[in-house]
C-alpha cells in the first residue's frame, strides 16, 4: 500500500493554489509553517482563507510578501540558502529539482548560460515558499507519488518583464514539452497554468489516472474570478501493491563527476554498498567545457539515504547530489537455499512469482571458488549447480 497524490487540474492550477488544495486536504497550517521557518527566508506570512465559490469549498492560500522586496536571484543564489536550510534532505532535493528544471528551461528559452538566469517571478517570496511549501506538504502528509490529469491551456495574451507575451507562456509551454505531459483545451482567454505550478507537475508528476483508493479531497482556489470555480483539485488515496507483485521503496541518489580517478570511483562504489545500497553503478556523460564525466548513480532503501549521502559527499570530489521522490519498486520474491554438489554446498537464490519458481540463480562467489579450486570452467559449475538445485 502506498499513499499518492492525484492533481486534477479541471481550471489549471498556479503555485498557491496547490499549495492551497494541500492545505484543504487536511495538511495542518502550523506544521507548514514550521516546516518552512527551516529555510532562511524571512518577511512573508502565509495567509489562509476558506472560501466557498460556485457552491464549491475550499481553501485561498497567499503569501504576503511583507517587506514587499523582490530581489534578483539566479539559480546559485536559490541553491544556497535551501543548502543551508535545515530543510530534511528529500524536501531540499525535490525543491532544488524545481528550480532546476525552471532554470534550465528559462536558459533555453533567452539564451544565456544556467547561471545567468534571473528567475524573474521566481524572485518574490511567494513563489520560494509555494515550491518548497508545496515539497514540505507531500512529506507532511505522507504522498509518496504524485500523479496529474492533462493540462487545460488558455489562450490570449499575458503581460510580463518581457512584454505582451502568447498564453501559455513560453516557459509554461517549454515545461510541458519537456516531459511530453498531456493538454487539454480550456475556454479560458488569459493564463491558468502558471510557470510555478509547471514546474511542480513536471518535476513531480506522473500524468496519469491511477487506480487509487481515495481518503480525502481538497480544492486550492486561484485569485481570478471565472463563470466557474477556479480552484485545482487533489486527491489523496492508497495505491494497493498487485496481488502476488510486492512493492517496496527505493530512492535514487545521484552525482556527476568529471574530476574523478578510476581508483577514487572503485573505492567509492565499495564504501555505498558496504553503506547500504542495494546497486550502484557509473554511467559515461558529456559535462560543461565539453569534459567526458562519469554519473554515479545509488539505488538505497529511504531510511538509509543520510548514511549512503555521506559516503557520496566523503568519498567522491562532488560538492552535491540529487535525490529522487520516493520511487515505487515492484520485486518478485526471492528465496535462499543451499543445494548439495559434487563440491559441496552451493547457495542459490530463486525467483518467485504467484508461488511459482521462476529462475534458479547460482550464487557467484560459490561458484567462482570452486572453479578456482577445481580448475574447470566457472559455466560448467553453473550448470552443476543449477541441476542440483532443479
Amino acid at each position: 500500500m502506498s499513499r499518492v497524490l492525484y492533481v486534477d487540474l479541471f481550471s489549471g492550477a498556479s503555485g498557491d493554489m496547490l499549495l492551497g488544495a494541500l492545505l484543504d486536504l487536511g495538511l495542518p497550517i502550523d506544521q507548514l509553517r514550521a516546516g518552512l521557518a527551516n529555510m532562511d527566508l524571512p518577511g512573508y506570512q502565509i495567509e489562509v482563507e476558506p472560501q466557498v465559490r460556485h457552491g464549491i469549498s475550499g481553501t485561498r492560500a497567499h503569501v504576503r510578501d511583507l517587506a514587499r522586496a523582490c530581489p534578483a536571484r539566479y539559480l546559485a543564489d536559490v541553491r544556497q540558502m535551501i543548502g543551508r536550510s535545515t530543510l530534511s534532505p528529500q524536501v531540499q532535493s525535490l525543491s532544488m529539482a524545481v528550480f532546476e528544471r525552471l532554470a534550465r528551461v528559462e536558459a533555453r528559452i533567452h539564451g544565456l548560460a544556467l547561471e545567468e538566469v534571473h528567475f524573474h517571478e521566481l524572485s518574490a517570496v511567494d513563489s520560494i515558499v509555494d515550491i518548497v511549501g508545496f515539497a514540505v506538504g507531500l512529506g507532511l502528509l505522507g504522498v509518496e507519488k504524485v500523479f496529474a490529469s492533462a493540462v487545460p491551456l488558455g489562450s490570449g495574451t499575458i503581460e510580463t518583464e518581457h512584454g505582451l507575451l502568447p498564453v501559455p507562456a513560453p516557459a509554461t509551454l517549454a515545461l510541458l514539452v519537456e516531459v511530453g505531459a498531456p493538454t487539454c483545451a480550456h475556454p479560458a482567454r488569459t493564463e491558468i497554468v502558471t510557470p510555478t505550478a509547471a514546474a511542480l507537475l513536471a518535476e513531480l508528476a506522473t500524468f496519469a489516472y491511477p487506480a487509487m483508493r481515495v481518503q480525502a479531497i481538497g480544492y486550492g482556489f486561484g485569485q481570478k474570478e471565472f463563470p466557474w470555480a477556479n480552484a485545482v483539485r487533489v486527491w489523496l488515496g492508497d495505491v494497493e501493491a498487485p496481488a502476488g507483485k510486492p512493492c517496496d521503496q527505493v530512492v535514487l541518489l545521484e552525482c556527476n563527476l568529471d574530476n574523478a580517478t578510476g581508483e577514487t570511483l572503485g573505492y567509492a562504489l565499495e564504501r555505498l554498498f558496504a553503506a547500504g545500497a542495494l546497486d550502484v553503478w557509473f554511467t559515461p556523460v558529456q559535462m560543461k567545457k565539453n569534459r567526458a564525466g562519469t554519473l554515479l548513480s545509488a539505488l538505497v532503501r529511504p531510511d538509509q539515504v543520510e548514511s549512503v549521502a555521506q559516503v557520496f559527499l566523503r568519498e567522491t570530489p562532488t560538492l552535491g547530489l540529487r535525490l529522487s521522490p520516493p520511487l515505487e519498486r515492484i520485486v518478485a520474491e526471492r528465496r535462499l537455499r543451499e543445494v548439495e554438489t559434487p563440491w559441496g554446498k552451493v547457495q542459490v537464490k530463486e525467483k518467485w512469482l504467484a508461488g511459482e519458481r521462476i529462475s534458479i540463480s547460482p550464487e557467484y562467489e560459490d561458484c567462482a571458488r570452486i572453479a578456482r579450486a577445481q580448475g574447470i570452467p566457472l559455466q560448467q559449475v553453473f550448470e552443476v549447480v543449477r541441476e542440483a538445485a532443479s
